[in-house]
């Protein structure tokens, strides 16, 4: 009787992207970071608020407009009350929201570096034949499903693409394209635990190369 393990990883971006500007004190252009700080301004009954960044070279500051002359009867409490506690998690969603930044900036860098962490959610691991990871992905990633998978399990880019042409990898959603796309959320791939190493198979369940 077939088995199949159930894993989860959880793969974290550990660098929220940055976008280069002309700094006013510097003179030139240059990369600003996210300083983790929101700023709201109130005018009447409306509200501004924005992210503030900080120039990686002099701390010269900007501002991202996360809202403007927003009602504020219209606003989610629970969200106002994040912002102005300046709460970590909730900053750190706009901080990585690489698709609001690009409406407050031309260039962007963006990088891969993530942290994995892997749980069994379903089986026995010293027993199965085949494993099914989900991906779990809570902030925006650059990272390519072909790297994570060869950082994490210990093989080649090229391995990747051998084992998902062998039909030894599936991929949800299905195709080529699939590996050469970032990491998302839902994404999921299975494999035949028959047609990998043993070492493939403990990279799977534990352990994080990615970094």
């Amino acid at each position: 009787m077939s088995s199949t393990l159930h894993v989860q990883w959880i793969v974290t971006s550990l660098i929220a992207p940055r976008p280069w500007l002309t700094c006013g004190r510097c003179g030139g252009i240059k990369p600003f970071q996210s300083s983790g700080k929101a700023r709201l301004n109130a005018n009447g009954k409306r509200l501004d608020a924005w992210l503030i960044y900080k120039c990686s070279d002099c701390e010269n500051t900007w501002n991202r407009p996360l809202f403007e002359r927003r009602n504020v009867r219209d606003i989610d409490p629970l969200l106002l009350e994040a912002l102005q506690a300046n709460d970590h998690r909730r900053i750190e969603v706009f901080a990585f929201d690489i698709d609001g930044l690009r409406r407050s900036a031309g260039r962007i860098e963006e990088f891969g570096e993530a942290r994995v962490a892997k749980q069994v959610l379903t089986g026995d691991p010293a027993s199965f034949d085949g494993i099914r990871i989900d991906l779990r992905v809570p902030l925006p990633c650059c990272l390519r499903l072909d790297r994570l998978l060869a950082a994490e399990l210990g093989v080649s880019r090229t391995k990747i693409h051998d084992l998902h042409d062998a039909g030894v990898l599936k991929l949800s959603p299905k195709g080529e394209r699939t590996l050469r796309r970032p990491v998302r959320e839902g994404m999921f791939f299975e494999l035949d635990a028959s047609s990998v190493g043993e070492q493939v198979l403990a990279q799977a369940v534990t352990g994080s190369a990615t970094g």
